[in-house]
């Protein structure tokens, strides 16, 4: 990942087992530091009829995701409040899913947890029914990321080695802990969609030898094709699918480790003259993504679309937030609609500001992306250390993952929040549906393949009473400021 902006300092605070715990990723500071069990609490049941589920999580944490125990009924009238009007009648981009980024070093820690702590909070991030937060979509690294102990590709040789068939490709480094893990995951949700990005080539194919920084040699093209070839079919022999790849975290970011310069000339014709017709005579229908960073260069994906060659392979652009406007997701959209957008990356510094944390990631993704045509949104890593580990040399030394996990310890962390919100009922195969932004409540609204409609609603102002309109009846509602509620009826 590229550090560029968007540090918040403070302190993160999260659940642990049901009792409010304040933590710095560098040690706890509550007063209770015995491990707890990492599921949550049940939420409590709503008290008398209600048409209108709220679930809430405020900046002071008194609620995190909570289910309220409140009546909200549609009723005719109008008033002077504040309204948010949702309406199914105006459609946007089918949801494919919300999560994180499950790198290896998350993995790491996840398989070192027992197995029953872990199979607890595996379901309660996977599981979609009460207590469980429904993850949809995970990122893995192709490779090591920089969120590894060390840095690997599947085919690293000795210096001056090469291997022009891939003879020697393996996953074994993935073995441990990533594959295994992801198998556990997927026993829980079979349909989770996966995305693909490596941090690097083989070294022996790059211009200089190295982890980090350096260009994919022209003459390697395409063994670098068939590199991804072999890892989809290895992959889908150890029973995972790839839904996607992006061919480059981060192309435009050398001094990562790992990390491979990758211009955009560069990744069009990677794409038209090899990895699009690898993938394709290989039989393999897993999408092809561009570009995988930032969106203050809108230029990189559209200059590929631009190829109509190149476009045939390709499903849509990938973006990150580390630079430009979350709106600018919008005009590739809008130049391409027949081709996707997809928000892949965002980190929360340590030790984080819960408030703060939440309520950026809540505007400027969840809502933001997702109103800008986006049909995902992935926060980074999903689990790091006390000492935010592990990480390769140079790699990203304050990344707060969703979960903070020591030992059998978990801290709960503003991303798991920021997630939660939409991926529990806004689930894959949802439909963006019509709103309107009334002073400082951005919102975003779906429809989900049962006909539940789900508006999540962000209070950037001071304490107010609102009201949501639908089908020409209102439900009048407060949200703290700061806070963020989801509604479900």
């Amino acid at each position: 990942m590229q550090l560029l902006t968007h540090i918040y300092p403070g302190v993160a605070a999260a659940l642990l087992g049901g009792a409010l715990l304040l933590t710095g990723c560098g040690g706890n500071a509550g007063s209770d530091p015995t491990p707890q069990p990492p599921t949550a609490p049940p939420p409590p049941t709503t008290t008398g009829p209600s048409q209108v589920a709220l679930w809430l999580t405020t900046p002071d944490k008194t609620a995190l995701f909570s289910k309220q125990a409140v009546t909200l009924n549609f009723k005719a009238g109008t008033s002077d409040n504040p309204t948010i009007d949702v309406d199914t009648t105006r459609t946007y981009q089918t949801i494919d899913g919300f999560g994180y980024s499950l790198t290896g070093g998350s993995a790491q820690l996840l398989n070192q947890m027992s197995a029953s702590n872990r199979a607890a909070l595996l379901k309660e991030l996977f599981a979609t029914d009460e207590g469980h937060i429904g993850t949809s979509y995970l990122r893995i690294s192709i490779g090591a990321s920089d969120l590894d102990e060390r840095p690997f590709t599947y085919n690293d040789l000795p210096a001056g080695q090469t291997d022009l068939t891939l003879a020697r490709f393996s996953l074994a480094p993935d073995q441990q802990h990533l594959i295994p893990v992801l198998k556990e995951i997927l026993a829980i949700n079979p349909s989770l969609k996966l995305l693909g990005s490596p941090w690097t080539a083989p070294p022996w194919m790059k211009t200089n030898g190295s982890y980090i920084g350096g260009s994919l040699r022209p003459e390697y093209y395409a063994v670098y094709a068939q590199y991804f070839v072999q890892y989809l079919r290895a992959m889908q022999a150890e029973g995972i699918r790839l839904d996607a790849i992006t061919l480059q975290n981060e192309p435009l970011h050398g001094g990562n480790n790992p990390s491979m310069l990758m211009t955009a000339s560069e990744q069009a014709t990677f794409i038209r003259d090899h990895v699009g017709p690898a993938l394709r005579a290989a039989g393999l229908s897993t999408k092809i993504i561009l570009y995988d960073h930032n969106l203050d260069r809108p230029d990189y994906p559209l200059s590929i679309l631009l190829d109509p060659e190149a476009r045939q392979y390709v499903d849509g652009s990938a973006f990150h937030l580390y630079g430009g406007s979350i709106s600018t997701m919008s005009q590739v959209h809008n130049a391409y609609p027949n081709k996707h957008v997809y928000f892949t990356e965002q980190w929360t510094g340590g030790p984080g500001n819960f408030a703060a944390d939440l309520s950026w990631h809540l505007d400027n993704l969840i809502i933001g992306a997702t109103r800008n045509w986006s049909r995902n949104v992935l926060e980074w890593n999903l689990a790091a250390d006390q000492n935010y580990g592990p990480h390769t040399t140079g790699g990203c030394s304050t990344c707060l993952g969703a979960l903070t996990i020591s030992g059998n310890t978990v801290t709960r962390n503003s991303a798991y929040y920021t997630v939660a919100h939409a991926a529990k009922f806004a689930r894959p195969g949802s439909v963006r549906i019509a709103t309107n932004l009334p002073g400082t409540l951005p919102n975003v609204a779906f429809k989900t393949p049962s006909g539940q409609k789900v508006l999540i609603v962000l209070n950037t102002g001071a304490s107010q009473t609102f009201d949501i309109r639908y089908r020409g009846q209102i439900v009048t509602t407060r949200l703290d400021g700061g806070a963020v509620g989801t509604y479900v009826w």
